[in-house]
């Protein structure tokens, strides 16, 4: 079940786009489609969603939305660099103006000490090839930081839309480009 928050977000999200004109393509892998989701459960999300990616495995995040081996190997998939390219890759696949990226730990396993669980990354890319990555660590269990961070990404997008970013709750870094 798609939360209040987040649909009303997506609702937020979509009408912007839709007025402008404009479409959004989502790469997730801890959210596992979450966003895609989100949107699509709203009347009239093809006018602004062609479709978006799910690429849980390094395999798929390479093969459908061209995330370099070498950055992989170097950075991990829980990283900005990978959010980066991630988001650059759905957008140009999509042919979309804007993209959203997620990558993270969802746990309740697979944290570090330097990626504990709860670590996400999410990134937002315009059509004006800027980019906005935020590393953000969620509290909670599973579900509550997938839900954390697809609200996360739909709100950084709005954001974006209205040139009003603001730190968002359990950002910890931020890179802009």
């Amino acid at each position: 079940m798609l939360s209040e928050s987040l649909i009303t977000g997506a609702e937020e999200m979509s009408h912007i786009l839709r007025h402008r004109g404009q479409r959004i393509t989502t790469v997730e892998s801890c959210t596992g489609g979450l966003v895609g989701a989100s949107i699509t459960a709203l009347p009239g999300s093809s006018d602004i969603y062609p479709g978006g990616f799910i690429t849980y495995s390094n395999e798929l995040k390479h093969a459908l939305v061209g995330v370099s081996p070498d950055t992989l190997e170097a950075h991990g998939a829980v990283s900005a660099q990978t959010a980066i390219e991630m988001a650059f890759g759905g957008r140009s696949s999509a042919h979309a103006q804007f993209a959203i990226a997620i990558t993270g730990i969802a746990g309740p396993n697979g944290g570090t000490d330097d990626k504990p669980v709860g670590t996400v990354w999410i990134c937002t890319a315009g059509p004006d090839d800027s980019f906005d990555c935020r590393r953000f660590v969620f509290p909670g269990n599973r579900d509550e930081i997938r839900e954390q961070s697809a609200i996360s990404s739909v709100r950084m997008v709005i954001q974006k839309l209205n040139s009003e970013p603001q730190t968002l709750g359990h950002e910890h870094e931020r890179i802009e480009g």
